[in-house]
């Protein structure tokens, strides 16, 4: 399966990027990196360029809403309603609890939101996800 990753924003995270890359590769993935500091315009222009089937974005810094409060339009715009969107990292300034940060995103237009989530039980859940979809 093809995913395009990276880090959305501001977020200049470059050592977990490359821990989510290797995991997924690692995993069997052929993955689509596009590094730091990615706007979500340049994500969805991925996507529909290499055709991938999930859209991993991170974000460590937990600005990542102001980045991704458009992703809902971007999907209706383009012909996106069998990739996987999901978003991963620290999803929030601040306190936060999950149980609200997971609906907001999931209302933006992501399949799988991982607030402070270990790697590998977000890569787990995602590939179970594959799985039911199937």
């Amino acid at each position: 399966m093809k995913i395009v990753t990276g880090v959305v924003g501001n977020d200049i995270h470059v050592v977990a990027n490359r821990l989510i890359d290797i995991s997924l590769q690692s995993r069997g993935f052929e993955v689509f990196n596009l590094g730091v500091n990615t706007y979500l315009e340049e994500f969805i222009d991925a996507v529909v360029e290499t055709d991938a089937d999930i859209l991993l974005i991170s974000s460590l810094n937990g600005e990542a809403e102001g980045w991704c409060r458009d992703l809902l339009f971007m999907k209706q715009k383009y012909d996106l309603s069998k990739v996987i969107f999901v978003i991963g990292g620290n999803l929030s300034v601040g306190e936060a609890h999950t149980d609200e940060i997971v609906p907001k995103y999931k209302e933006y237009g992501f399949d799988l939101v991982f607030h402070q989530v270990d790697l590998i039980d977000g890569l787990n859940e995602i590939e179970e996800f594959i799985r039911m979809r199937k």
